[in-house]
């Protein structure tokens, strides 16, 4: 069965798409070739209907095709909405820019179902789903669906409310029944300069809060992460010298290591 990681902040503008797009692509190249084939063997589901995943992908999906959004309204199943990316071993679940959140079925549990009943969680060995920052059915959905959680941040003080929401929301699904084996894996701070002292001590306070070993390798401050988005590509195959470059795949070991 495939790993399910959701990538979340309750905090908007915290890089969640480019951290998705950059560790789906990175994941995708540290899998070893199928035996089988060269099928994929990542998949990104792009929640957040503001589409962007398909954007740093250098994806355009058809007019009217499907997409995940339309899968949560009870248009058509989700296998339909998968399309592959110039990225080797990727597919992308693209997400419907013109869907209204309120369009969804008030089932959270939509989307575990699917991925398990139309056997994609044993298709892919890793699954990456990244979220809206509003609190409705995309994110219960996502969160419903995962085993584990990655929150990227950007390291200042406005996001340690973020967090707690998210550690609220959590607690509450993980509780309630939803999915009692949904964990947090780790935060991932972007855009870092350890050099500033307010990113030191926004992570040391997550650090005490939440012990260490759940502060994941930051990515560090880099135009090329920008630079690649706006040419739809991962960072890895857009400048593959880049520093942040180097720091998703540091990242993604930390990320793998620390999964168990």
């Amino acid at each position: 069965m495939g790993r399910v990681l959701a990538i979340t902040n309750r905090k908007g503008g915290s890089g969640k798409t480019s951290c998705a797009v950059n560790l789906a692509a990175e994941w995708a190249a540290a899998l070893p070739p199928r035996p089988d084939g060269p099928r994929a063997r990542v998949l990104l589901v792009d929640l957040d209907s503001q589409g962007h995943c398909a954007v740093g992908l250098g994806v355009q999906p058809a007019r009217g095709a499907p997409t995940v959004h339309g899968f949560l309204a009870g248009r058509h199943a989700l296998r339909p909405a998968i399309v592959p990316t110039p990225v080797p071993g990727l597919d992308l679940v693209p997400a419907d820019p013109l869907f209204e959140h309120g369009q969804a079925r008030p089932d959270e549990r939509t989307l575990a179902r699917a991925l398990r009943e139309e056997g994609l969680a044993e298709a892919y060995e890793v699954i990456l789903l990244d979220t809206p920052p509003s609190l409705d059915l995309l994110l219960l959905n996502a969160l419903c669906a995962a085993e584990r959680v990655v929150v990227p941040l950007m390291p200042h003080h406005l996001s340690a409310e973020g967090v707690k929401q998210l550690a609220r929301l959590m607690f509450r699904v993980s509780s309630q029944g939803l999915n009692p084996q949904l964990r947090l894996l780790g935060f991932l701070p972007v855009m870092l300069d350890g050099r500033i002292g307010v990113h030191r001590q926004v992570l040391a306070d997550l650090g005490r809060q939440f012990g260490p070993q759940r502060l994941l390798p930051g990515i560090r401050n880099d135009i090329r992460v920008a630079e690649a988005f706006g040419a739809g590509k991962p960072v890895r195959l857009h400048a593959p010298g880049a520093r942040a470059t180097a720091d998703f795949g540091q990242a993604l070991q930390a990320l793998r290591e620390r999964w168990v």
